[in-house]
């Protein structure tokens, strides 16, 4: 009796002396997965290809220039010409545009820019997102910790009575239903205990995959925790702040002034284009040509400006015109459609967080509450109106209080950050908060 006693002691004194070497910070394990996540890094790379993309759009209304070169060799056979000769030509051309007037590519270069509001909409919603699986894989591990830790209180608690009731019963003051009672509630804890540590080994692994390190041992919570307050304590302005700031309508906006600037392209199709070119252009005639004999070299220069007015395209300027005005008002649709969705999204994770502060101090009275009825059955079960199934009952009732809670409190403070989700304003800074809650 004296090792199970002594194991839960050992396990607690192990942890708290590997502590200090491993534990790392909830900012810290964030700062890890962000340069490790597969997911993570997938966004930032198609943001990477988002800039690159915006640059190819912005080419189009930029000046190109090319430089070309040709040889030639031609045979002349002509009857008026006594013998049959060869000549070579060379030529040499440097030609140039600048696109002075070209509504359609104006128009791609502005997607171009707003692509890229696109993609920083979208990499802030997944950088979002990590935030939320680190800090839940973080807390997972804190709640399995926690439980794995009641479990072995409690198992030393019901061993210790296992042993009371074989004392009691060796000196014929119980019956031996108190010891069958006592060695049943041990075994039930022995598999609880199996399942905790089962469950906490693969919260660990859960984490250590996605911060990409090798044994992550979170900081533990400060004791005694006073969870911070909700403010602002009004959920219209959770809401209000998610018009300007969530990632999602940000995206949804930036796609329906994408499909606009699309309408303006199609209806580009009906507007002349004006270009400025410039050319020059070296010929070298080696041996003559068709019409001389002789070598000779021409040099031509050229500048001048390029129009052109679409005329009649068999009515497809026309029907691609009305395609994108319904993608224009789908993309308005969608808009509105992400504004209600973000709207409802942010007051379930408010009501959320305040239910989940109610139910910390209902369980924090609770432990209060089952303390006082393990004390008080103890107490009678050592004067004799209570039996050891009461004392029992009472030890589970309390150990299982202390889960509720730890869990509780672990809830309220990843229902805070889902808040600040749900309204968009969710940044690393907000893990500041939470890490002043841990120990260090």
């Amino acid at each position: 009796m004296k090792t199970l006693r002594l194991l839960p002691l050992c396990v607690a004194l192990g942890a708290g002396l590997a502590l200090p070497v491993q534990a790392q910070s909830l900012v810290h394990l964030y700062e890890s997965a962000r340069s490790f996540d597969a997911s993570y890094q997938s966004s930032k790379s198609l943001y990477d290809a988002t800039l690159a993309k915006a640059d190819q759009a912005k080419a189009l209304i930029l000046p190109s220039a090319e430089l070309g070169f040709d040889v030639s060799r031609s045979h002349l056979d002509n009857n008026l010409e006594k013998a049959a000769r060869n000549y070579n030509t060379q030529t040499a051309a440097l030609s140039a545009s600048q696109p002075l007037y070209r509504p359609g590519d104006w128009a791609s270069y502005q997607q171009g820019l707003k692509q890229v509001d696109l993609a920083q909409a979208q990499l802030a919603a997944a950088d979002q997102d990590l935030i939320i699986r680190v800090s839940q894989a973080y807390f997972n591990v804190l709640a399995s910790q926690d439980s794995l830790t009641f479990v072995l209180a409690q198992k030393a608690a019901v061993a210790e009575q296992l042993a009371s009731a074989k004392r009691t019963f060796e000196v014929g003051t119980s019956t031996i239903t108190d010891t069958r009672e006592a060695q049943a509630r041990y075994d039930l804890v022995i598999a609880q205990e199996l399942a905790a540590d089962n469950d906490l080994l693969v919260k660990r692994l859960a984490l250590d995959q996605l911060a990409g390190l090798s044994n992550a041992q979170p900081n533990p919570l400060i004791q005694p925790l006073v969870l911070p307050a909700l403010l602002p304590n009004d959920v219209n302005i959770w809401v209000a702040q998610s018009e300007v700031d969530h990632p999602t309508i940000r995206a949804s906006q930036t796609a329906l002034d994408v499909a606009q600037l699309e309408t303006r392209k199609a209806e580009a199709g009906h507007k002349p284009t004006l270009d400025l070119v410039a050319s020059y252009r070296d010929i070298n005639n080696l041996n003559g040509n068709t019409n001389f004999t002789g070598d000779s070299r021409v040099n031509v220069g050229s500048i001048g400006l390029s129009f052109k007015l679409p005329l009649f395209a068999g009515f497809s300027t026309q029907n691609r015109i009305r395609e994108t005005l319904s993608l224009e008002e789908k993309a308005r649709n969608d808009l509105e459609g992400a504004r209600r969705a973000v709207g409802l999204s942010t007051r379930t994770a408010f009501f959320g967080v305040l239910s989940g502060q109610g139910q910390v101090k209902a369980l924090e009275a609770a432990e209060a509450s089952s303390q006082s009825a393990l004390d008080a059955n103890k107490l009678g079960y050592e004067v004799g109106v209570r039996i050891n199934i009461d004392v029992l009952n009472s030890q589970s009732q309390l150990f299982q209080t202390k889960r509720d809670l730890a869990k509780a409190r672990y809830d309220v403070l990843v229902g805070g950050l889902k808040l600040r989700q749900a309204n968009g304003t969710l940044s690393a800074d907000d893990l500041q908060t939470i890490n002043r809650l841990l120990t260090q």
